[in-house]
């Protein structure tokens, strides 16, 4: 007769194992999505160029990030992308009270959502409110204030058939809790979340508990090397922090997708994708 014992501990070894190998290759380099490419490039790649710098680097997505400059090649690029079999898979939407409001957003942000309007691919819409929107305003005010203009700017995303997740940048917007009380308390938009290593340097103590609260939405996370101390943009694997994060956010189920920056405006960006990648897979899971 079987030891009842041993046999217990024939099965949970069996399940370590089993949970070592299906987190065995961690981040998987090869289906990470490269962000902060286009307006962060010294070689300021055109929509060619940097097509073919993705394909030549193996990446079948990317997000799109923009200045006022990208927005007459915009379409061009989304056109180019389909053709090569890449997808832009997100765009950035970045609201600021100097120039937007409920109501009338600046031309340029105006432009842009009416490109969206004739892309094939619809890419989610990364969405994020600069800090001088709540500098005067107490929690509850703040939170008003985000969920009306949220509802604004979706009046015009539903029309031309993009999704919404919420962006973590600097100041209150970039606090994690305050948006999920905003996707909270908007439960029929259906609003995910991004959340961004390089803008979580004040909430590493946090981030055990961050976790928990932010899975359940999660859509995208942007790795990035961690240090308390910074910099913001560090390679992926330079940090302290930035493995026990990972970790963190798997052990609570999420396993991507994941982002890598090219957040240098001053290197090329396919060097500054190489090294991440370079980290990505020396980052090992923590049973293995």
């Amino acid at each position: 007769m079987k030891n009842p014992i041993i046999s217990r501990i024939l099965i949970l070894f069996f399940l370590f194992n089993l949970s070592c190998s299906n987190r065995k290759n961690f981040i998987e380099p090869k289906n990470v999505t490269p962000w902060c490419i286009v307006n962060f490039d010294a070689l300021e790649r055109s929509p060619e160029e940097r097509i073919a710098m993705l394909k030549e680097m193996g990446f079948t997505k990317y997000g799109y990030n923009w200045r006022d400059k990208h927005l007459s090649e915009m379409k061009e690029e989304f056109a180019l992308a389909k053709e090569n079999h890449i997808e832009i898979n997100s765009i950035f939407l970045w609201l600021n009270a100097k120039r937007d409001s409920i109501g009338k957003l600046s031309p340029s942000n105006e432009r842009m959502l009416t490109i969206l309007k004739d892309v094939a691919y619809k890419p989610t819409i990364w969405l994020s409110f600069s800090d001088n929107f709540f500098k005067e305003l107490d929690q509850e005010q703040s939170i008003s204030l985000a969920i009306d203009f949220i509802k604004f700017i979706k009046t015009k995303t539903d029309k031309i058939g993009c999704n919404i997740a919420l962006y973590n940048h600097h100041g209150w917007f970039g606090n994690p809790y305050n948006q999920v009380e905003i996707i909270e308390r908007l439960p029929q938009d259906s609003l995910e979340m991004v959340y961004n290593f390089h803008h979580a340097h004040h909430y590493l103590d946090e981030f055990p508990e961050i976790v928990k609260k932010i899975t359940p939405y999660l859509s995208y996370v942007n790795v990035n090397g961690m240090r308390k101390e910074g910099p913001q943009i560090l390679a992926v694997g330079e940090g302290d922090f930035e493995h026990e994060m990972i970790d963190l956010l798997m052990d609570e189920g999420f396993n991507g997708p994941w982002g890598i920056l090219g957040h240098i405006e001053t290197e090329d960006v396919q060097k500054v994708l190489e090294q991440n990648i370079k980290g990505l897979k020396a980052l090992k899971p923590k049973h293995q």
